[in-house]
């Protein structure tokens, strides 16, 4: 071998890219659009002041939504990483513990994949089951009972429900299959497809449910303001909570996704189309929600009050108990039904397979796999874990546990500690700011700095500190403390446990050989 085809052993080989911009929007856009956007956003809104949530809703969108979002990609692009990788370079020579940050990150991921991934096996079967209106008269002792067949955590991790594991299985495989298709090829045309599809069948849904008898009584009580309500500080955290787990921030997603853009991407712009087509969507999701229950208030001779006191009107009960209850109601019942719950497949589909690629993609920095291997390596023990939590008679309580502690603590704490070690620890705000505004139309500054540097860390921390003190105090719904330690709290601390220990395996190669991508105050070739 020559000496100019000598390979460098420390070579870090060359890192996928998205095909353009619009395969880096559409992706997003994919990640972003997700379950919480159709069942959390419309009862959020019902429930913090109705129209008058739309005001604190936008200053948190773009007081730390869109901030956190842009140092995501500034994170992702400048380091060309996932979140370990990313962190290990942002860290340079004494960063090793730095690389914890991204590790836990990716463990964040990892339970709310094998969680996330159950729902979707809901939503595919309630899907089929649309079609005979199988739930029957009765949708809360269907999914219950008769489908999940819900037994508690004692006995329920050893009993399989095998209307479950189906579907669940054919979850995974399509996951895997996506996955070990890489990053243009697997993520990209399947959110190029999964996205326009799932905008005309929901866009469906929405004006059809627009023109039922009563949907105005649905919708004006979901923007009918209640200015009051202004006044009350957990209608803010509210806002602040809604924007940061729509937006699929500050626990790897993005950050991954911008670091396979390309060296000369524009970063803000699109930014901005992503956050602004987010919250376009929840607005469209809260139209077909309330219009649907406005229908379903009328037909029962009630008001939204009372069907309020009645029903569920968020989460996985609005899903799967409150609006079979209102399909049944409807002319063309199995239609609404089928576009419903196929909206909630593409929608949750888009964004589990994110949330894999930040595990596919860790996995790939830090030991040097391909893209199949690195799917096979993540996929196959992930896919059993859940199976082996969630496909059994334990799942529904298992799921409602883990999502909540998951989220309102490991991800807000992620948040809060990226931003500490990034713009406090190694005050790299100039640095990023930079770099986001060196080809990008949109240019970020000192407000953006202040913004992610002391009010998304203060407003994000009262977060942590209010949920947690909640939480120790008065537990979570009326769930046994065992159930909360090992499922809660237990996968909190497995998470900052994998963190801790994964830094301590070496590097297949050395990852701070390797060039930041320059900024606008360097010369750009």
């Amino acid at each position: 071998m020559s000496k100019s085809q000598t390979v460098d052993p420390n070579a870090i080989r060359e890192r996928q890219q998205w095909s353009g911009q619009f395969g880096f929007i559409i992706s997003a856009i994919g990640s972003a659009v997700g379950l919480g956007n159709i069942w959390r956003f419309p009862g959020t809104v019902y429930e913090n002041g109705g129209g008058a949530f739309m005001i604190p809703y936008l200053v948190a969108l773009l007081t730390a939504g869109i901030p956190i979002l842009f140092l995501d990609y500034a994170l992702g692009h400048r380091f060309r990483g996932g979140a370990p990788l990313a962190f290990r370079r942002l860290g340079g020579k004494l960063g090793r513990w730095v690389e914890s940050v991204g590790w836990f990150q990716v463990m964040i991921c990892f339970f709310i994949a094998i969680y996330y991934a159950a729902i979707l096996a809901w939503a595919g079967s309630y899907f089929v089951f649309s079609f005979g209106e199988r739930w029957g008269s009765d949708p809360k002792t269907f999914l219950i009972v008769e489908y999940l067949q819900t037994d508690g955590l004692t006995g329920g991790l050893l009993s399989p429900v095998a209307g479950v594991l189906g579907p669940l299985c054919l979850i995974w495989v399509a996951a895997i299959l996506v996955m070990a298709f890489g990053v243009k090829k697997g993520v990209e045309r399947t959110n190029a497809i999964a996205i326009p599809v799932l905008v005309i069948a929901f866009g469906i849904l929405v004006v059809r449910a627009l023109f039922l008898p009563g949907a105005v009584d649905g919708l004006n009580e979901l923007f009918t303001p209640d200015f009051s309500a202004l006044g009350d500080a957990s209608v803010w955290v509210a806002a602040y909570a809604q924007i940061f787990f729509s937006l699929s921030i500050a626990f790897g997603i993005m950050l991954t996704y911008a670091s396979y853009r390309k060296r000369r991407a524009n970063l803000t712009s699109p930014g901005l189309v992503v956050a602004f087509a987010n919250s376009s969507f929840e607005l469209m999701a809260g139209l077909g929600v309330f219009s649907v229950l406005g229908f379903m208030a009328h037909d029962q001779g009630i008001t939204m009050d009372q069907l309020s006191q009645q029903e569920s009107l968020k989460g996985p009960l609005l899903a799967f108990v409150t609006f079979p209850k209102v399909v049944s109601e409807m002319p063309q019942s199995w239609l609404f039904g089928a576009l419903f719950f196929g909206s909630l497949l593409l929608a949750g589909f888009t964004s589990l397979i994110s949330i894999l690629q930040v595990i596919s993609t860790s996995l790939q920095d830090k030991f040097e796999l391909s893209e199949r291997k690195a799917a096979l390596v993540m996929g196959i023990p992930v896919a059993l874990i859940s199976l082996a939590a969630f496909g059994t008679k334990a799942g529904l309580p298992n799921l409602d546990v883990v999502d909540h502690y998951v989220n309102e603590v490991g991800i807000v704490t992620s948040a809060v500690v990226m931003m500490v070690v990034t713009m406090w620890v190694y005050r790299k705000g100039n640095e990023l700011s930079y770099h986001l505004s060196s080809l990008s139309t949109f240019k970020v500054g000192l407000i953006w700095r202040i913004l992610v540097t002391v009010v998304c860390p203060v407003v994000l921390a009262y977060m942590v500190y209010a949920t947690v003190t909640d939480l120790v105090t008065k537990g979570y719904d009326a769930y046994s403390a065992s159930l909360l330690n090992i499922g809660g709290w237990g996968s909190v601390a497995l998470c900052v446990v994998v963190a801790v220990l994964l830094p301590l395996a070496p590097w297949k190669r050395d990852p701070l050989n390797f060039e930041p991508y320059p900024t606008f105050k360097q010369k750009v070739n």
